[in-house]
């Protein structure tokens, strides 16, 4: 079998991701609205090559599943971790954190929000060139 193809996406890229909160193209694809039976919202996130998002909070925390490309995740002042696909990263409420692609690839991830009666996100200053640039090789 070759598998030397690229494989097509599982989901669609979906939507643009707000400026206000992204650095670069980031699409979105909502997957499970949030609702007051299930308190969860759950998405689709495509990160471009060098894509980033703002550093963030959720207070109901949030789960990360690794499904494409090589990608980082980082909490306040903490080294940035490299993501590949098959990894998962369980994010305590209210963790100062941000998450995006490798400066070498891209990088999609499915996006869990539980408990979100405790509401969805708290955005907060965009994760600047030099912290995004100080991944240790």
């Amino acid at each position: 079998m070759d598998t030397s193809e690229k494989q097509s996406p599982i989901f669609p890229k979906g939507e643009k991701a707000p400026a206000d909160y992204f650095t670069g193209l980031v699409m979105v694809k909502n997957l499970v609205q949030n609702d007051d039976i299930f308190n969860c919202q759950v998405g689709n996130v495509v990160f471009e090559l060098g894509c980033r998002n703002n550093w963030h909070t959720h207070s109901g925390g949030q789960i990360l599943l690794a499904t494409d490309g090589i990608g980082y995740y980082q909490e306040k002042g903490k080294p940035i971790q490299i993501l590949h696909k098959g990894d998962v990263v369980a994010i305590a409420p209210n963790v100062v954190h941000w998450h995006g692609a490798s400066h070498h690839s891209g990088f999609t991830h499915i996006a869990i929000n539980p408990n979100t009666q405790n509401g969805i996100v708290n955005w907060m200053e965009r994760v600047t060139d030099e912290e995004y640039n100080s991944i240790k090789n």
